[in-house]
């Protein structure tokens, strides 16, 4: 018997391999199979048998027009639990949930023709569940000593996991690429130490107001940044290998020739992206449009310096009214009904001012304001006079003074009897080529005037202190017929800016 063993050995020197499938080949029956005995395969099929074991490529012959299967080591890993039952099988009954395509397969290899798939995608059943698969199927025919071809030798690679895993990334970039696009911050990347744009999103489009930017430099796409330190910050990005950032960086945008250029300010990162050796390729930007933070924040500083401004001067100014009404009062009563009406007529002009966030008041709302306590007697005041905004100290200080008017009409004046009425009026002129606000307040048909005999807080008020807010000139003239007072004030001096 060894001897026996010995010699089926000699005469099979294709399969003299120390490997497992070619100890198997040697030990299958193969007379029960088309094939027939192992010492009575042709020469081609010997050859071709040795090939693809000395592959370690999964490659599977199949021989004939059943297409009888004979493979290497490296296609028992790819058979998984169908080897060792798929040695000698034919390929239909060895694989049938793909039997239509193996029969294609044949019957186009067996007429002289290849086959070649990249990632195709089959159903097949492995370790006993069905199972999407991809593979790399390169098919061709195995030609006799005559040319005729005799069977396929069929490479088969699974590329399941890479196109699984392409898959994933393919999804990720996809997730990534909405984020990237549906971002409310701006993002560009930015390629090489030149910093050619390779991507932007519509936050970016938006900054730069939607320039064609990419394939070009940041210099070449933006020339105006590249004067304001921005390329500067990118080279330091780059070439350092660290992340430079900027918060509230100043930026003038010149989106279009005809345009002025467009202050923005901008928070930002520049982050550098580096490849697997480790080098910096490219420049990731990130940031965000903070003008309007920027903006309000500057505005919130200027409204606390306003309100700071304004909290000393109404102290100052009602130190000054207390004092003044306290030295002027024939008594008690008089000093604090006096201090009383005074005061509510500053914390009626500070609410107005209130109202108007700060950015002065209208002098015909300043007018109204000021007279509205006198109740009917406001339709005997008759107001005429162009809109203007008048400064919160200008503003302040006419309510004080009309408050005066009022009073002294409602005690003593016009508006003391039923005939009398005031006229309040004023126009915007030109003097010497200044524009001119000219203010008056006339009193007609009230009981005669008699000019005071001493002069008190309130003429006082009226007169000095409108003229110091305004820069202007007054004049409160007691004339018989009624009390009239005058203000001319360069527009300048008292007009909200």
């Amino acid at each position: 018997m060894t001897e026996v063993v010995a010699d089926q050995e000699r005469n099979l020197p294709f399969l003299a391999d120390d490997n497992e499938m070619a100890k198997r080949i040697r030990e299958f029956d193969w007379s029960s199979t088309p094939l027939g005995p192992i010492g009575e395969w042709p020469e081609v099929l010997k050859a071709t048998v040795r090939i693809i074991l000395h592959t370690p490529v999964p490659i599977v012959t199949l021989w004939g027009p059943s297409g009888v299967m004979i493979y290497n080591d490296g296609y028992t890993e790819f058979a998984a639990d169908r080897d060792p039952a798929l040695l000698g099988s034919n390929v239909r009954e060895g694989w049938p949930e793909v039997a239509d395509f193996n029969d294609n397969v044949m019957k186009v290899c067996l007429a002289g023709q290849t086959l070649s798939y990249e990632d195709q995608e089959l159903t097949l059943i492995r370790n006993g569940m069905a199972q999407q698969v991809w593979m790399n199927l390169d098919y061709s025919p195995i030609l006799d000593e005559n040319g005729k071809p005799v069977g396929v030798m069929a490479i088969v690679i699974e590329t399941t996991g890479r196109v699984l895993a392409d898959r994933r990334n393919a999804a990720e970039h996809e997730r990534l690429q909405r984020l990237f696009e549906q971002s409310p911050s701006f993002m560009a990347m930015l390629k090489g130490e030149n910093h050619v744009f390779e991507m932007v999103n519509p936050g970016y489009e938006r900054l730069v107001g939607y320039r064609d930017v990419l394939g070009k430099t940041v210099a070449e796409a933006l020339p105006e940044v590249a004067s304001q330190g921005f390329v500067g910050m990118l080279d330091t990005a780059f070439q350092s290998g660290e992340a430079v950032t900027g918060t509230a960086l100043p930026v003038l945008l010149q989106h279009s020739a005809d345009q002025p250029p467009e202050q923005r300010f901008v928070d930002l990162v520049y982050q550098p992206i580096r490849d697997d050796a480790d080098v910096v390729t490219h420049i990731f930007v990130q940031g965000s449009d903070v003008t309007e933070r920027v903006l309000g924040e500057r505005q919130q500083k200027l409204l606390m310096n306003e309100l700071d401004h304004r909290v000393k001067n109404t102290l100052a100014t009602v130190r000054a009214i207390v004092t003044r009404t306290l030295r002027g009062a024939t008594s008690l009563a008089d000093a604090q009904a006096s201090l009383n009406a005074r005061i509510m007529a500053l914390a009626e002009a500070q609410q107005l001012l209130t109202t108007r966030k700060g950015d002065g008041a209208d002098i015909a709302d300043v007018v109204v304001n000021a007279i509205r306590t006198l109740h009917d007697d406001c339709k005997r005041i008759n107001i005429t006079g162009p809109a203007l905004t008048l400064s919160p100290s200008a503003a302040l200080a006419l309510s004080l003074a009309l408050h005066e008017l009022a009073t002294n009409a409602t005690r003593y004046g016009a508006l003391s009897g039923e005939a009398g009425h005031v006229d309040i009026r004023w126009t915007l002129e030109r003097d010497k080529d200044q524009p001119l606000l000219r203010f008056a307040w006339e009193e007609k048909g009230g009981p005669a005037v008699i000019p005071p005999t001493r002069r008190g807080f309130g003429s006082t008020l009226i007169e000095e202190a409108v003229a110091a807010e305004t820069n202007g000139t007054t004049r409160l003239d007691y004339r018989p017929a009624g009390v009239i007072f005058t203000l001319d004030a360069p527009l300048e001096a008292i007009e909200q800016s």
